[in-house]
Parts: structure tokens; C-alpha cells; sequence
């Protein structure tokens, strides 16, 4: 009998890859709170993940080589990417709150280290099965 890995594992592969891509966003918010006119972003995980379940591509864009001598790019469009409506606006147009970014930061990570310990619990799983315990 042969075991699918994705049927196995469900989609807890692709909610780790979108928690990881939330938190370079976020951490991207951060980084820039003191650069004007900057317009903090965070990912729709709720719709990146339908996506990916559903086989879409989640706004990546395929990119062409026409000549051998291109690198290959593999790029997000971004469709899940949203703009965050600042609940304060700034003098310098910057829509960075430092503490809504910290506290989205940390509940990301929380669910995070959830989602990453429940896919630890599947492969323990998997390899007590393989191992016939």
C-alpha cells in the first residue's frame, strides 16, 4: 500500500509556507515604520490558503525564459497581499503601528509553532505506522 504524502499530511504543509511568508510581511512592516509614505501590508492567509488548497497559484506569476542565459523567477503577484487600513493616520503618510505589527507578529508565530508541532505529531505518526508500533 502506498502512502500520498499530501493526503497524509493535509494541507498543514501549505499553512506553514503561508505562515512563514505572513511573517517576512509583517517583519517587513516593522523593519520599515519610520520610512514615509510607507503603506503596511499583511497576507489574506484565509484566502492564500483557500488557494493553495483548491490547486490555484496563490498570485504567483509564471515568468517565460526566452533565452537560456535567464535566470528562472518564480514570483508572487501579490493577489493575497493586502494594504492594512491604519486605525491612526500619520503626518508622514506611513501606515505602520509599531504595536498592531508586534502583536500580529506574535500570534503569527503562535500559530506558527502550533501548525508546525500538529505536522511533528503526523510524521510521528506516519513513522510509528511505517514502523509497524
Amino acid at each position: 500500500m502506498t502512502i500520498s504524502m499530501s493526503n497524509a499530511l493535509g494541507n498543514h504543509e501549505q499553512g506553514l509556507l503561508m505562515r512563514s511568508r505572513r511573517a517576512e510581511v509583517l517583519s517587513n512592516n516593522l523593519a520599515n515604520a519610520d520610512t514615509p509614505n510607507f503603506k503596511a501590508k499583511d497576507l489574506d492567509f484565509k484566502a492564500a490558503m483557500q488557494a493553495a488548497s483548491s490547486g490555484q497559484s496563490a498570485g504567483r506569476v509564471q515568468v517565460d525564459k526566452t533565452h537560456e542565459g535567464h535566470m528562472q523567477l518564480s514570483g508572487s503577484g501579490g493577489a493575497d497581499i493586502l494594504y492594512r487600513v491604519p486605525s491612526q493616520p500619520s503626518i508622514d503618510g506611513n501606515t505602520v503601528d509599531s504595536q498592531v505589527e508586534i502583536a500580529e507578529f506574535s500570534k503569527n508565530a503562535v500559530e506558527f509553532q502550533a501548525s508546525f508541532q500538529f505536522l511533528n505529531a503526523k510524521f510521528k505518526g506516519l513513522t510509528s505506522a511505517i514502523r509497524g508500533e
